[in-house]
């Protein structure tokens, strides 16, 4: 078998976003292009590496970046993590200089700024509004809810405790079958080991191809919102209690949220060119 040409090949790295430790965070996959890719070529390569995102990125004009996110079946229209992780491999594999990125998007311009060690992002908030369940649909997700609420997609329970949120056993068939994109499923920390963090959630999303992901961003483009406005603050702390983990720090501004984390790279090396 022969060796990839150096000038077929693209830069691939795969880092842990969210996180400052390796095999901690959501690990996401960044390629960074020449020229854009077609649609078919991106979404075998994220299917290739199976990870929750692939972000692909192209250089435009005025230092801007096309970004786009493709799940191991689909593309989306907004991705944290991999918005992260590709802002960590501009600034610290591939040495740009800005301080802050701006990123053309499916939705819209997006910008990652260098806060210390971690990096801020500027996201759309994404509303969310209360709603109710049918009593089946609930005894089907083994849920005792607080309190129920949509966005455009998803759908959002509250339960009582971070014990109840980190213990959730979830049916993954009964979740691919609900008439919503994924599941969010969040409590408030009352106290306890864990009382900087204001908040916990998980994520499941098997219609997308991700039964759990491990630390989400765009679910907190929803719940920045929705919490700062339960506990009456606009900058929070929230844990992601998945297996692997990760912390978020939050900022509600009205239309828009922050959301801040650190990376860390777990792996470079190259890619055969579209």
């Amino acid at each position: 078998m022969s060796a990839i040409s150096k000038k077929n090949a693209v830069p691939a790295f795969v880092v842990d976003a969210f996180t400052s430790e390796l095999f901690r965070g959501n690990p996401a996959a960044v390629v960074v292009l020449t020229h854009p890719a077609s649609e078919q070529w991106m979404q075998q390569v994220a299917a290739e590496f199976n990870l929750a995102e692939t972000a692909f990125l192209v250089a435009e004009a005025s230092g801007r970046w096309r970004l786009r996110w493709f799940t191991p079946t689909t593309e989306v229209p907004l991705c944290g993590h991999a918005t992260l992780a590709s802002a960590h491999v501009l600034w610290n594999e591939l040495g740009h200089a800005q301080e802050t990125l701006t990123f053309n998007t499916r939705s819209g311009d997006l910008t990652a700024t260098r806060r210390d060690s971690r990096i801020a992002l500027d996201f759309p908030a994404t509303p969310v509004s209360l709603s109710s369940l049918e009593r089946d649909v609930i005894e089907s997700l083994g849920l005792n809810p607080v309190e129920i609420a949509v966005t455009a997609q998803d759908l959002l329970i509250e339960v009582d405790s971070v014990r109840e949120v980190r213990l959730y056993q979830p049916d993954i068939d009964v979740i691919e079958r609900l008439p919503w994109r994924a599941l969010m499923l969040t409590a408030r920390n009352n106290g306890g080991a864990d009382a900087e963090v204001d908040f916990v959630s998980r994520f499941f999303a098997p219609s997308l191809g991700i039964p759990e992901d491990p630390v989400t961003g765009a679910m907190h483009c929803a719940l920045t919102p929705y919490w700062a406005e339960r506990l009456g603050k606009p900058q929070m702390l929230a844990e992601q209690c998945s297996a692997r983990g990760g912390l978020l720090q939050l900022e509600h501004r009205g239309t828009r949220v922050i959301l801040a984390g650190e990376a860390v790279t777990f792996m470079r090396g190259e890619l055969q060119a579209c």
